[in-house]
C-alpha cells in the first residue's frame, strides 16, 4: 500500500522528528515557554494555509464522504487546534496585539506556500499526500510523548499532547490515509511519484517548523529592510 511504501521511506526523517530538541524537550516538560509560545504563533498561521488546502481537497472529492471528511477536518483545524492554540497564548499572557506583531517565520511561510500551491497546481491524489504528514506525523509524535508523560498529570504541555494523541485524531489519520491509498491504487504512475514527493517534502517541513521553533526563526534579511 502507498502509505505503508511512503513511511518507510522517511523512516529516519521520522526518527529525527522524534529526537529534535524541540520534541524532547517538549516531552520532558522542560521546553522553555519562549519557544512554545513562538512555535504556537507559527503553528496557527500555518492553520490557516492548511484549512484552505483540506476545503480545496474537499471541493476536488467526487465521493461525498471524502468530500465531508476533508471539509470537517478543515474546520477542526481552524475551530479545535487554533482554540488550543489560543488557551496556551492566554495562559502564556501573550495578548493579541503581541502575537500578531510577530513576523511570520520563513520556515511557516515556506510551508503554508507549498501546500497552497499544491492545492492550486495538483490533482486531489497529490493534495492529499501533501497534507496527510499533518495529520499522521502529528498522530505519531503524539502517542509517543503520550507514553512518555504516562502517569505526569502535572504536565505544563498536557493538553496539545492529549490533542494529537487522541483517539478521534487517530480515527481521522485512519480516515485519510484509506483516502490517500485508494487514490493511489487507481494514480497512473506519474501521479503516484508526485505523490511520494509531495509526502516526503511535507514531512521534511514538519522537520524543519519544529526546528525553526526551536531556533526561534527569524528573517535573516530584515536588518536591511527600511
Amino acid at each position: 500500500m502507498f502509505c505503508e511504501e511512503i513511511w518507510a521511506r522517511t523512516a529516519t526523517l521520522l526518527k529525527a522528528i522524534h529526537d529534535h530538541p524541540f520534541n524532547a524537550a517538549l516531552g520532558d516538560g522542560t521546553l522553555d515557554r519562549e519557544r512554545f509560545a513562538f512555535y504556537m504563533v507559527q503553528d496557527a498561521r500555518y492553520l490557516s494555509a492548511f484549512s484552505k488546502a483540506l476545503a480545496a481537497a474537499s471541493v476536488r472529492s467526487a465521493d461525498p464522504a471524502d468530500a465531508m471528511f476533508f471539509a470537517e477536518s478543515a474546520h477542526t483545524a481552524l475551530a479545535v487546534e487554533r482554540g488550543l492554540h489560543t488557551s496556551y497564548l492566554e495562559e502564556f499572557g501573550v495578548s493579541a496585539e503581541e502575537e500578531a506583531a510577530v513576523p511570520t517565520s520563513p520556515t511557516c511561510l515556506a510551508y503554508a506556500s507549498f501546500l497552497q500551491a499544491t492545492a492550486l497546481a495538483e490533482p486531489l491524489p497529490v493534495l492529499a499526500a501533501a497534507v496527510l504528514p499533518c495529520f499522521w506525523v502529528y498522530q505519531d509524535v503524539g502517542t509517543a510523548l503520550l507514553a512518555r508523560t504516562a502517569g505526569m498529570d502535572d504536565h505544563p504541555y498536557r493538553a496539545w499532547i492529549d490533542t494529537y494523541s487522541d483517539e478521534s485524531f487517530a480515527a481521522s489519520v485512519e480516515r485519510i490515509k484509506a483516502i490517500t491509498d485508494r487514490l493511489a491504487e487507481t494514480a497512473d504512475p506519474a501521479t503516484r511519484r508526485a505523490m511520494a514527493e509531495a509526502f516526503c517534502r511535507a514531512t521534511e517541513y514538519e522537520w524543519m517548523f519544529w526546528d525553526s521553533a526551536w531556533r526561534l526563526e527569524t528573517w535573516p534579511t530584515r536588518q536591511w529592510l527600511g
